[in-house]
């Protein structure tokens, strides 16, 4: 297979484990480039058997090391650090990456649980539960032994408790992201408060380079008072965009014909649980 054949088959494989160990856009798509790159300057590559799992290897690799290198600024991170957002492709229905993602789960909430484990069980995790590899291929690609990894593996499932079943249908959740989005602009408190579970919680992504919330807010009215303060704020000058936040139903605002926040949801049963609102600057770039 020619390099540009390669590349083609496994991007939106090798960008989607790259992504979900880093939580970054940006990031992930510089470590596949520079992994093709990597790739094709090796000598005779077309000699190595198994492609996909040695492009795997040195993605992987290449996450670790930056995650190792950036340590020290996620600890001084200020207020909440959440995922950049992953947007549908909407000029791109057939793009090969999206397919791909859909399969399996990307969303807000996923990813923070992913970055819960430290670098080496994500990888595991990523490898095995996600992209099916055996043991002795994620042994392979960490250097490690296979019991190491299999002991590796089952530790981190148990730290992974995300349940899809208490999920409602795609369906389901856009239809009460709007509902909630019209009650605030309507100013109909009670329907808000029978939208958002009443132990509801909002994250808010500034990074420390806009106004933004540095700690979470907790309970349904205190987040509805955040959000129609918000509204208020900015009355006049914003407008609303639906699509698809890390495959899941969200929504884009922009101020002033500026993308501000992108927002992100995840749901207790049919109420919303959890807000996820990114706004700093450097996490939406890729989307300006």
């Amino acid at each position: 297979m020619s390099m540009e054949g390669l590349y083609q088959t496994y991007q939106p494989l090798l960008f989607s484990l790259a992504y979900r160990m880093l939580g970054s856009v940006m990031d992930s798509e510089d470590i596949v480039q520079e992994t093709f790159i990597t790739f094709n300057q090796l000598p005779n590559y077309e000699h190595i058997e198994n492609k996909k799992a040695y492009l795997c290897k040195i993605v992987t690799n290449r996450c670790l090391d930056l995650i190792r290198s950036s340590s020290k600024k996620r600890e001084v991170y200020v207020g909440p650090w959440l995922p950049e957002p992953l947007l549908e492709l909407e000029n791109a229905p057939n793009d090969p990456s999206q397919a791909f993602f859909q399969q399996e789960s990307i969303s807000t909430a996923y990813l923070l649980l992913l970055q819960q484990l430290n670098a080496i069980e994500r990888a595991v995790f990523l490898l095995r539960e996600i992209f099916q590899y055996s043991y002795d291929e994620i042994a392979e690609i960490l250097g490690k032994s296979n019991d190491n990894c299999r002991q590796i593996f089952h530790r981190a499932k148990k730290s992974m408790k995300y349940d899809p079943k208490k999920q409602p249908s795609i369906s389901m959740a856009e239809s009460k992201v709007k509902e909630f989005v019209q009650s605030i602009l309507n100013g109909n408190v009670n329907q808000l408060l029978d939208l958002v579970s009443e132990d509801v919680a909002m994250y808010s992504d500034g990074g420390g380079k806009v106004k933004a919330a540095q700690i979470p807010i907790f309970g349904a009215t205190r987040v509805v008072q955040l959000l129609q303060s918000l509204m208020k704020m900015y009355a006049g000058k914003f407008t609303i965009k639906y699509t698809s936040v890390n495959g899941l139903p969200g929504l884009i605002l922009t101020i002033d014909d500026y993308l501000q926040y992108v927002f992100s949801f995840a749901f207790s049963g049919n109420r919303i649980q959890t807000i996820y609102s990114v706004a700093n600057p450097d996490k939406l770039r890729h989307l300006q």
